[in-house]
């Protein structure tokens, strides 16, 4: 379980096909304290150290997550937002976040709002995805709250800290996000669908 505050970035420093698989190479700050098996949320996808050092670290994402998520795109160079598996001991300072990701989304408009910034997003409807105004969503690893809620859309408020620490600084209008849906909200839509 993750709680959506990101740690750090990611820069990616190496990609590796092997056969449908693919091994992502990341520098962090976080590759010191990391250890094989450890889980980690990368844009929001959950992933498994399969080999670290004091700068570096490997986790490998198979075809579905691929196709599902926006790690297929990744390229020498990208950040990527990460984030430990949260202690059960300590503060929920984002919300339940499972690092499964539902699919991917588009950004449609970004709109500087004066100090803060308004991102736009929109993604395919489906019976358990489901945003409210005020609710929770992730967006790339991201615990954020719901503005504005539409059938297939929403946006998100972004404030100064969170445009510099995560990866929105790099999004633009076209770029594709992962999007992890509220974990009650999903449990909620599917008990009324049945």
């Amino acid at each position: 379980m993750f709680t959506g505050i990101i740690e750090a970035f990611g820069e990616v420093s190496q990609l590796t096909k092997d056969q449908s698989n693919l091994h992502i190479q990341m520098k962090s700050s976080l590759a010191s304290a990391l250890q094989v098996d450890q889980s980690l949320a990368h844009n929001g996808v959950c992933l498994t150290v399969v080999a670290q050092d004091n700068e570096q670290y490997t986790v490998t994402a198979i075809q579905e997550t691929l196709e599902k998520t926006n790690l297929g795109t990744l390229e020498v160079g990208h950040l990527v937002n990460l984030e430990r598996a949260m202690l059960m001991n300590a503060r929920l300072d984002g919300h339940l976040v499972q690092g499964h990701v539902d699919q991917t989304a588009l950004c449609t408009d970004i709109e500087n709002e004066d100090g803060s910034w308004r991102y736009r997003f929109e993604y395919d409807k489906g019976p358990n995805h489901v945003t409210i105004e005020k609710g929770s969503i992730t967006v790339n690893g991201v615990s954020l709250t719901v503005v504005d809620s539409e059938d297939n859309a929403f946006s998100v408020a972004i404030i100064p800290y969170t445009y510099e620490h995560t990866n929105f600084h790099r999004l633009q209008i076209g770029s594709q996000v992962n999007l992890e849906f509220d974990l009650i909200g999903k449990y909620i839509k599917r008990l009324m669908i049945h």
